[in-house]
């Protein structure tokens, strides 16, 4: 076969780029004050926000509840599009690819990764660092992974169970986010956002009481809420990642 023949079978090549890139860094994790800086900004120089590519940079915020659906929402109001988001604990990163975003590491660290030796064993990643911090009404079962929250996870708030499954007692506000290596469980409305089986794990799934989320994904597959059935929202359901694609369905 001709190499003219070769060349025509082929759909595409990748190839290493150091392609200009706009970082947006991040000294505050509330919406609202962002949105006024950017309208601020727009009307100084209007040019800039025309569909440019972002970067957000969370490596100076010490905050465990980031908005990140909300920030990327004020950002796009404003004609910038995040593409990507660089720092931040696994939570982060997970909701980062759920929202369709490319994730980075913090500076520091990719520096640190490009003198490891090849033959170094990955050292596992602090989830546990990057949860919201335990109060009295939080429990962690001695048994088992399993992380038992009791009350109601606010708007802007975070919880997450690095290695297990999470079963939260109450209600997840709209604006909240909820996280789980294994399933989680709500037993009361889930608003919020749900992510399960964020290290990949695809036998995970999502039980609730009354559903209205406003994300729901599996092990990286997501589903929004204007592509739940409507005939599901306000029920019971459960979540499972089957065949593919998310299945929801009423649960019981």
């Amino acid at each position: 076969m001709s190499l003219n023949a070769d060349s025509a079978d082929v759909a595409f090549t990748f190839k290493g780029g150091m392609l200009p890139m706009t970082v947006m860094e991040l000294t505050s994790a509330d919406p609202e004050h962002i949105r006024r800086q950017l309208a601020g900004k727009l009307s100084q120089s209007p040019a800039f926000f025309q569909h440019t590519p972002v970067v957000l940079s969370v490596e100076k915020l010490d905050e465990p509840h980031l908005a990140l659906e909300r920030i990327c929402a004020v950002c796009r109001d404003h004609k910038l599009l995040p593409v990507a988001v660089r720092g931040g604990s696994e939570p982060v990163r997970q909701s980062a690819w759920a929202l369709g975003l490319g994730w980075f590491a913090p500076v520091e660290e990719g520096r640190a990764r490009a003198l490891e030796s090849v033959s170094r064993t990955p050292e596992p990643a602090d989830d546990e660092a990057s949860s919201v911090s335990a109060s009295a009404t939080d429990e962690i079962s001695s048994h088992a992974a399993t992380r038992l929250f009791r009350g109601t996870v606010r708007s802007g708030q975070q919880v997450s169970a690095a290695d297990g499954d999470l079963i939260v007692i109450g209600a997840v506000n709209a604006g909240a986010e909820v996280l789980a290596a294994g399933s989680i469980h709500v037993y009361g409305a889930l608003r919020g956002r749900a992510l399960a089986g964020i290290h990949g794990n695809t036998h995970a799934g999502i039980y609730c009481r009354e559903l209205e989320a406003e994300l729901l994904s599996v092990a990286g597959n997501y589903k929004r809420m204007e592509d739940i059935d409507s005939q599901l929202l306000g029920r019971a359901a459960e979540v499972h990642f089957t065949k593919e694609q998310l299945e929801i369905k009423p649960l019981g």
